[in-house]
C-alpha cells in the first residue's frame, strides 16, 4: 500500500503504514478479496481523496464514515458517487443545505471531485466496505490511517475547516488532539445529513457559508460550493 500513497502524504503516512495495525489490514484486504468477496471501492480509488487533494493544499476536511456498500457508488471520495450515479439520499440532503446555505441549486451529478480539486479533504473513516455490508471493513486497520491524516492537516500551521456531520465524524475529531477545544481551526458540528438525522440540526447549520467566512478571514481564499 506504501507505493500507492500521493507524494505529499508519505512523511505522514508511512510510519502508520509500517505498524503491525496496518499490517493486519493489508493482509485482511487480500484475504477478502482472494474469497471472491466484492470490495468497494476497488482498487486503485481507495486512496482518490488523497490524491485529489494534496496536504498542502487542503482547506476544509468534510469527514464521512464509509464507502457506499451499492455497486457502481463509491469513488474514494466521502459522500460523492460518479457522474451519472444519482445521489444518494445524504448527498441529497447536502444539496439541499446548499441551496439554502449559498443559493446553489442542485446539481444533477453527485460528483463532488471539483470540491476536492479546490482543497476539499472529502475523508471516510474507513476507506473500503464489503458489498452490500456498510460498516462491515470498520476495526480493521482504516482508523489509524486516516486518523493519521486528519492529525497532520490539524497540526500544519495554515488554518484549516473540519466539518464534522454526526457521531462518527464528531468521535474521530475528538481523538485529535488540536480538535479540541480551544482550537486555532474552525470546527463545525452538526447531526448527520442522513434523513434519518437531517432534521434535528444539520439543516439549517450553514456548513458552506460558514466555511468560506472562516477561509477568508484566515487569508485562504474560498471555495466554489458548486460541484456541476
Amino acid at each position: 500500500m506504501t507505493a500507492d500513497i500521493p507524494p505529499s502524504w508519505r512523511e505522514t503516512l508511512e510510519p502508520v503504514l509500517a505498524s503491525p495495525e496496518a499490517r493486519k489490514l493489508g493482509s485482511f484486504l487480500r484475504a477478502e478479496e482472494a474469497a471472491g468477496k466484492a470490495i468497494y471501492p476497488p482498487q486503485g480509488c481507495r486512496l482518490r481523496a488523497l490524491e485529489l487533494t494534496p496536504l498542502e493544499q487542503v482547506k476544509v476536511v468534510i469527514l464521512g464514515q464509509d464507502p457506499y456498500h451499492g455497486p457502481g457508488q463509491a469513488m474514494g471520495l466521502s459522500f460523492s458517487v460518479p457522474e451519472g450515479v444519482r445521489p444518494p439520499p445524504s448527498l441529497r440532503n447536502i444539496y439541499k443545505e446548499l441551496a439554502q446555505d449559498c443559493d446553489i441549486a442542485p446539481p444533477s451529478s453527485g460528483d463532488l471531485t471539483a470540491w476536492a480539486k479546490q482543497g476539499v479533504l472529502l475523508l471516510n473513516n474507513t476507506l473500503t466496505v464489503e458489498a452490500g455490508q456498510a460498516g462491515s471493513h470498520a476495526g480493521r486497520g482504516w482508523d489509524a490511517i486516516t486518523d493519521a491524516c486528519v492529525a497532520a492537516v490539524a497540526g500544519r500551521e495554515e488554518l484549516s475547516v473540519f466539518i464534522l456531520w454526526g457521531s462518527h465524524a464528531q468521535k474521530k475529531a475528538s481523538r485529535i488532539e488540536e480538535l479540541n477545544a480551544p482550537t486555532r481551526h474552525c470546527v463545525i458540528r452538526s447531526p448527520h445529513p442522513s434523513p434519518l438525522s437531517a432534521h434535528r440540526g444539520f439543516f439549517g447549520s450553514q456548513p458552506f457559508s460558514r466555511a468560506n467566512a472562516f477561509l477568508e478571514a484566515a487569508g485562504r481564499g474560498r471555495i466554489d460550493w458548486n460541484p456541476a
